[in-house]
C-alpha cells in the first residue's frame, strides 16, 4: 500500500473519531449548561476529545507531509476538528483530493 494511502485511511479514521467526539461533546454541554445536568461527561468526553484531537492533527500533518500540501490547507484541516460536523466536511473533500492527486500522479 502507497504510504500516501494509509495516511489518508488512518486520517480519515480519526477525522470521524473527532467529529463524534466533537458532537458528543456538544451534546453533553447542552446537558450541563442549559438542561441543568451533570459536570461529569463534559469532563470525561472533553477530556477525550482533547486527546483525539491532538491525535487528529499528527494524522493530518503526516497526511500533509506526504501530499506536499501547503501549511495553509494542512491548518484549515487541522482546524476542522474544532468546529463541530467540520471534520465530516473536510473528510470527504480531503479523501476526494487525495484521491484525485493519486489518481493525476498515477496517469503520467
Amino acid at each position: 500500500m502507497d504510504s500516501r494511502r494509509i495516511a489518508l485511511v488512518v486520517y480519515r479514521i480519526f477525522a470521524w473519531v473527532t467529529g463524534v467526539g466533537l458532537v458528543l461533546l456538544c451534546a453533553a454541554m447542552v446537558n450541563e449548561y442549559i438542561l441543568g445536568g451533570s459536570h461529569k461527561p463534559v469532563a470525561i468526553v472533553g477530556m477525550m476529545h482533547g486527546f483525539l484531537y491532538m491525535v487528529y492533527v499528527v494524522c493530518t500533518l503526516v497526511l500533509a507531509e506526504r501530499c506536499r500540501w501547503k501549511p495553509v490547507r494542512a491548518l484549515l484541516v487541522a482546524a476542522a476538528g474544532t468546529i463541530p460536523l467540520a471534520s465530516f466536511v473536510a473528510e470527504r473533500k480531503v479523501t476526494r483530493l487525495v484521491q484525485t492527486e493519486t489518481l493525476a500522479r498515477t496517469a503520467s
